[in-house]
This record gives C-alpha cells, sequence and structure tokens, in this order.
C-alpha cells in the first residue's frame, strides 16, 4: 500500500516537470520572434525619421606610398689641393690664415730666395759671356771672309801673269826663268786662297759651337729664373684656406706643405648606401640634398662616382655625389641629408581603415601578402565615396583595385581619383546609398 502511494506520487512529479519543460520552450521560442519584430519596427521607425550614419571623410590625393631611404653624410670640397715648396728655404711671409678665400694665381706666402738670386746672376753671367764668345766668332769669320776675298784677287791677278808671262815665252821675248816664277805665284796664290776658305769654315763650326753654348746656358738661366719664382707661393686654384700647416720662420725644405686649400666651387657628399639599394642608384641621376645648417632651401646633385668596391663587413658601397655651391655658403664638414630619386609613380593613397575587401577576397588577400614586399598585389576592394546633395549627404559604393601597402596606407590603383571625397571610419556598417553625417572630423573640400 505504501509503495502504491509512492509510485503515483513520482508519476505525478514526472508529469509537472514535463509540462514546466514544454511551457518554457514554447516562451522561448516566441520571445526572440517578438524582440526581433519590436527591433525591425524601431530600426524601420528611425529611417524614416531620416536617421544618418556618422563617418569620418578625407579627400582622395596622390602621393608616393613610400618614403625613399635617407642618407646622411658630411659635406666636403670639391678637390683638396696641398701648397707644398718647391725650394729650400726660410719662409718669410705667410699672408693668409685659415678660412681666407683665394684666387687662383695669388700671392700667399715668400720663401728667402737669396740663394737663388745667387745662382741666378751667375748664370746670367755666364751667358752673357758666351754671348760675347759669339760676337767674337762671328768678328773672326767676317775677316776670314775678307781674307778669302782679298786671297781671291791675288790669285786672279797671279793667274794673269802667269799666263801673260807663258805668252811672252812662247815669243821668246823673255826668259824662260822669268815664266816659271810667274806660275809658281799663281799656284801659291791659289794655296793661300784655300787656306783662308778653310779659315772661314773653321770660325763658322766655332761660331755654331758658342752659338749652342749659349743656347744651353739661356735654359740655364730660364731654370734659375723659375725656381727663383718659386720663391713666391702662389695659389694653384680659387677655394679657401682649410689649414695652415706651418709659420713664418721655419725652414721649408722642397716638398714640404704649407697649406691646405679647398675647392668650394662645388661641394661633395661621399654616403654609405647599401647593396640592396645599389640597384636604385646610377651615374648621372639626380639627388635631393638637404642642409641642416639651411633647413630652408633644397639643392639638387648628381651622383657622379659610384665606388667598384664594397666595405666587406658593413656591405656598403661609396657613393659620391656633387651639389652646386654658386653662392659659395656651403661649407665643409656641414651635415647633408640626401635621398636619392626614384622613378616611383604617385598614386592616390589612402588609408587601410577606408577599404572594404569582401569575403571572396580573403584568400587572395591572404596569398598576396606572402608575396615580395612592395609588388603591386592588384587586389579588389571597395571604397565608399560621399556625394552631397543640398543638405543630403549620402555614400556611393566603388570598386577598387589595390596596389602596394605600406604604413597604414593602400594605393588605388584605379577607381578612386585625386579630389573625390571618401568614408574613413564609420560608426556602422555602410551600404550603398545610405544617408550619412560628416563629423567634425571630416576633411573639407
Amino acid at each position: 500500500m505504501t509503495s502504491n502511494k509512492m509510485q503515483v506520487k513520482r508519476k505525478k512529479i514526472f508529469i509537472a516537470s514535463v509540462l514546466g519543460v514544454g511551457l518554457l520552450t514554447v516562451g522561448c521560442g516566441s520571445l526572440p520572434k517578438e524582440l526581433a519584430e519590436a527591433q525591425s519596427q524601431r530600426s524601420g521607425g528611425n529611417q524614416a525619421g531620416g536617421g544618418a550614419v556618422p563617418v569620418d571623410a578625407s579627400i582622395a590625393r596622390t602621393g608616393v606610398l613610400r618614403k625613399e631611404l635617407e642618407y646622411t653624410a658630411s659635406t666636403t670640397p670639391f678637390r683638396t689641393v696641398s701648397l707644398r715648396s718647391q725650394v729650400e728655404g726660410r719662409l718669410l711671409a705667410l699672408n693668409v690664415d685659415v678660412g681666407d678665400a683665394l684666387k687662383q694665381g695669388q700671392i700667399i706666402a715668400q720663401i728667402d730666395d737669396a740663394l737663388l738670386r745667387t745662382a741666378q746672376n751667375q748664370a746670367e753671367a755666364e751667358l752673357a759671356a758666351l754671348k760675347s764668345e759669339v760676337a767674337r766668332t762671328r768678328a773672326q769669320i767676317s775677316n776670314a771672309r775678307a781674307e778669302v776675298e782679298r786671297n781671291r784677287a791675288q790669285l786672279v791677278q797671279a793667274q794673269a801673269d802667269s799666263q801673260r808671262q807663258q805668252k811672252l815665252l812662247k815669243e821668246g821675248a823673255i826668259a824662260q826663268q822669268t815664266a816659271e816664277q810667274a806660275r809658281t805665284e799663281s799656284l801659291t796664290a791659289a794655296q793661300v786662297l784655300r787656306a783662308a776658305q778653310e779659315q772661314v769654315r773653321t770660325e763658322q763650326q766655332a761660331l755654331a759651337a758658342a752659338e749652342g753654348r749659349v743656347v744651353a746656358q739661356q735654359a740655364v738661366v730660364a731654370e734659375a729664373k723659375e725656381r727663383r719664382s718659386y720663391a713666391r707661393l702662389t695659389s694653384p686654384i680659387t677655394g679657401a684656406v682649410l689649414e695652415k700647416v706651418t709659420e713664418p720662420g721655419n725652414l721649408l725644405q722642397a716638398g714640404n706643405e704649407v697649406l691646405r686649400i679647398g675647392d668650394f666651387s662645388r661641394v661633395k657628399v661621399v654616403v654609405q648606401v647599401s647593396e640592396l639599394e645599389l640597384s636604385k642608384v646610377r651615374l648621372g641621376q639626380s639627388v635631393k640634398v638637404r642642409l641642416d645648417a639651411f633647413p630652408n632651401q633644397t639643392y639638387t646633385g648628381q651622383v657622379t662616382r659610384i665606388s667598384p668596391a664594397a666595405d666587406t663587413t658593413a656591405r656598403l658601397i661609396p657613393v659620391e655625389v656633387v651639389i652646386p655651391n654658386s653662392g659659395g655658403k656651403i661649407g665643409s664638414g656641414l651635415l647633408a641629408r640626401v635621398n636619392f630619386e626614384t622613378q616611383t609613380q604617385a598614386r592616390v593613397v589612402v588609408p587601410e581603415t577606408a577599404i572594404e575587401v569582401g569575403a571572396g577576397n580573403n584568400e587572395t588577400s591572404r596569398q598576396a601578402d606572402k608575396g615580395a614586399k612592395g609588388q603591386e598585389q592588384n587586389r579588389q576592394g571597395t571604397v565608399f565615396v560621399v556625394t552631397q546633395a543640398g543638405d543630403k549627404v549620402t555614400v556611393t559604393a566603388r570598386p577598387v583595385t589595390l596596389g602596394q601597402k605600406a604604413d597604414s596606407k593602400v594605393e588605388i590603383l584605379s577607381g578612386l581619383q585625386p579630389g573625390e571625397r571618401f568614408v574613413t571610419r564609420s560608426g556602422k556598417p555602410l551600404k550603398d546609398g545610405i544617408a550619412v553625417k560628416l563629423s567634425i572630423l571630416s576633411e573639407k573640400q
């Protein structure tokens, strides 16, 4: 009896539990439907009431996505010349100091030239003696030629006398001895003439030798004058004094350095370029150079030399850039910032937040991101372009082709033009044609 009562009680509890679960299930199933209908009514009411989605908007502009690497170096003179003494002597005067401007040919120092002057005087005296010898030889030649002419006249007379005596001898008018004597005198006169002519030739040879010694001595005199001119130190170039190595009073040997002069008509900057960036550099390439000393001015330089040897440790290649210095304002040791100009095309660049990429493109995007960095990926996306007609502002979904991506920005290869306003950030998901409200952060057209 007791057992039957317990079984009945259990059945009643089971039935009550089943009914409770069923009611709960029915209630839970109907509640979301009612809430959904209520939300739908409220949403429709808001849209009907003209509610707009707040957005941030910007103006599309062209630019370069990646900034070129900037290299730093110090300015140096286009060329540096070491002025050295070419002769031995004491430095008497040095008329310039560090920083002074110089012109080519300007006299800047004087070396004691007493010994050089003595050597020049001796050479000139020897030259004068040789010239006197030449003059004497020429006079002797003149006398010898006169003697030749006199002997020639005597020979003509002796030959005429001999012929006349021979004629008289044949006629029997004179003795044979007289005729023989006249003939001997004629032969003697011929020998005397030949001796005089030989003397002229000898004197002419002596003159040629003397004239040769004069020419040689003239070279010695010119050399002495040239060496003496070395006692005056002149600037070999137009520039400025970089360093003064010695002071007046010091004894200089040939080859001793006196000054270092820099040519600042142009300025040279040598930057160390990574081997990974070397392909972007070429001879004659234009380069933008900025100097911290003149922050408001940008100089255009040119690549004049690329070293064929790289540093074996850092893998850096020295590249020489020359910039003009027409005003002469740029000095040595100034910090220079060098940017190599490239042929990168300027395109419309937008923030990544402005791009919506479809689900179908996610795999393509992931594969593209695995590609080489910096190459155009040609992915597709959507940009919402803002259109304003009076007080009504709406957005239009515009498909765009995406290019490179860097620094949270993306290149737009096509689909968006410079000057168009587009949404960069939205409070809610956007649809084509939806009304929006521009925030105070939006860029004005």
